[in-house]
């Protein structure tokens, strides 16, 4: 018997939350692009004609209806190919996470996604109901299955139901979120389901921006011994065409399969080979999943132009160069905010950094708008000693000028604090925090750091005075960041316990850590929900982010 091949593409798209018809559009296109590129089969990934994730939209009536209006006209538009498409299906009894097996104009199946996440960043039970049973079809001589996400994480799960029912094959579309290490974890799921189950798997995965989300792509291909013998790009558009060895014709047919019939036999493919594609360093993976995670936040609201406070610090300028990668140059406006207590080192370190990047550079003196607002409350603060409210003046003026920036041209503020600072609270509610997107909100202190050097490997952009001072506000006179907190290096780790891995304070200090300083950082850390409440939005890129991922009540006397 001959040997067959069976040609694969894998059309991870960017697509946006409830535009329906420019990812119907972007569906039709890749469809086209395969089936030129002499493909059998087209999957694309989980509600792509929604958009992931659509929360609350899918409460609309109109919104599944119209959904569902766009896989039709998917289908109508599919010929001698079969697309694998997700959308919201919907029956009596409520809606469903789905994919639509389409051929020759029609919808010759639908498989529900059995398995609802309700963890982190997901909240499906909330909306979908979960599917009942898996679902094989045969086309031409073999058998494949299709399931969504997080079912082939269950090693009893619907995979190895297929498997059993005849399957060789499962499409596994996804809407897979990145943090980092993320992409390993995946690998190393589809690789065990493939060996226990002796068939081979197309996993295509969506990539984009989404709010705090970040889709890294990384489809990618594995066959029944485990290995990966193709994947897509990181954190870009791809659409990625492969062979797959079929065996021998001849298979019979199973009774628990929906039949598609092919109009012609299985094209006698030249095998088709692809490069493999070099996996990402985990500094660089952070770096692209800031820059993609920006860049779609600004294009998909409706912005072109972006501003921030660029301080002379290494926060900022990270941000400052993150954006200009994300956006280009001529989209970045820097402005830089003196008052009585900034150095002449950090104002001509900001003009340095503009330069190299080629930013725009504004220089918004706030010496007369901080006189004014002390005149203004001299009064109401007499007698009582200069503090901290002196200090978040100066900050609040900072993120008045910017969002007047804002309102005034509709450029939007990225604010420039990092993880290690929002956890404590150091950051200024009204002030520093004001703004539309907090890029580095998710990243630790000590990985700014990282970031910034990874960033000045590829063309040192960022002046090495910058990296190498010691942090500091400069809110007050001789200000240092060690003044309230930890040395970063020392905060860090107790962060990463306490509010990424959810470790009690004992646990922490059994790991060698001061008491003293773990119950200070600990009470910090609890004491500033109010704020995080209150801050923009900020890209995901650990395990566990404020916001989404971590949900702490603001009134709440446990500590421990």
């Amino acid at each position: 018997m001959k040997k067959q091949t069976l040609r694969i593409a894998l059309a991870q798209v960017n697509c946006t939350v409830g535009d329906l018809e420019g990812n119907t559009l972007k569906i039709k296109d890749n469809i086209k692009k395969a089936q030129a590129g002499g493909a059998d089969i087209v999957v694309f990934p989980e509600l792509a004609i929604t958009g992931y994730p659509p929360e609350d939209l899918l409460i609309k009536p109109k919104f599944i209806a119209d959904n569902l209006a766009k896989i039709k006209e998917v289908a109508a538009s599919v010929k001698d190919i079969i697309a694998v498409v997700g959308f919201v299906d919907q029956d009596s009894r409520g809606i469903y996470n789905a994919a639509a097996v389409v051929h020759s104009g029609k919808i010759k199946g639908i498989y529900r996604k059995i398995f609802l996440p309700n963890y982190g960043v997901f909240d499906e039970k909330r909306y979908f109901s979960p599917g009942a049973k898996p679902l094989v079809f045969q086309y031409a001589d073999f058998v494949f299955g299709v399931a969504i996400c997080e079912d082939i994480w269950h090693t009893g799960g619907p995979v190895k139901s297929m498997a059993k029912l005849g399957a060789k094959l499962i499409l596994n579309i996804n809407a897979s979120p990145y943090h980092a290490g993320k992409n390993k974890e995946r690998q190393e799921v589809v690789r065990n389901q493939a060996k226990k189950n002796n068939l081979q798997i197309a996993y295509v995965n969506l990539v984009g921006g989404q709010d705090e989300l970040v889709f890294d792509g990384q489809s990618m291909a594995v066959n029944s011994q485990g290995q990966i013998i193709c994947q897509a790009k990181a954190f870009a558009e791809d659409l990625l065409i492969f062979d797959l060895n079929l065996g021998s014709a001849g298979i019979k047919k199973t009774k628990s399969a929906i039949l598609i019939t092919p109009k012609f036999a299985l094209k006698n493919h030249a095998f088709l080979f692809n490069q493999p594609v070099k996996p990402l360093e985990p500094i660089a993976e952070i770096y692209k999943a800031l820059e993609l995670g920006l860049a779609d936040y600004v294009a998909k609201n409706g912005f072109r132009k972006v501003v921030l406070g660029l301080s002379g610090g290494v926060d900022s300028a990270l941000v400052a160069a993150v954006a200009c990668d994300a956006l280009g140059k001529e989209n970045v406006i820097a402005v830089f905010m003196p008052s009585r207590y900034s150095s002449g080192d950090s104002e001509e370190d900001a003009r340095i950094l503009a330069q190299n990047l080629g930013i725009k550079f504004l220089n918004i003196p706030i010496e007369e708008a901080y006189k004014a607002l002390l005149n203004t409350l001299q009064p109401h603060f007499a007698g009582a000693e200069p503090n901290i409210a002196e200090e978040n003046l100066q900050a609040r003026i900072r993120g008045l000028i910017l969002m007047a920036l804002s309102n005034k041209f509709n450029w939007l503020v990225l604010t420039t604090g990092n993880k290690s600072e929002m956890s404590t609270g150091y950051a200024t509610l009204y002030g520093d925090m004001a703004g539309g997107l907090a890029v580095i909100k998710d990243v630790l202190k000590t990985q700014v750091y990282a970031l910034v050097k990874y960033r000045n490997s590829i063309k040192p952009v960022i002046p090495e005075r910058i990296i190498t001072k010691e942090p500091t506000a400069e809110l007050k006179p001789n200000q240092k960041d060690s003044d309230t907190l930890p040395i970063y290096s020392q905060l860090d780790p107790i962060l990463k316990a306490y509010v990424e891995e959810d470790k009690d304070i004992n646990r922490i200090v059994k790991s060698g850590i001061n008491r003293q300083t773990v119950l200070k950082v600990s009470r910090m850390v609890d004491k500033s929900e109010y704020k995080r409440r209150q801050s923009p939005p900020g890209i995901k890129i650990t395990h566990k982010a404020f916001g989404r991922d971590r949900r702490i009540p603001i009134t709440n006397r446990y500590s421990g």
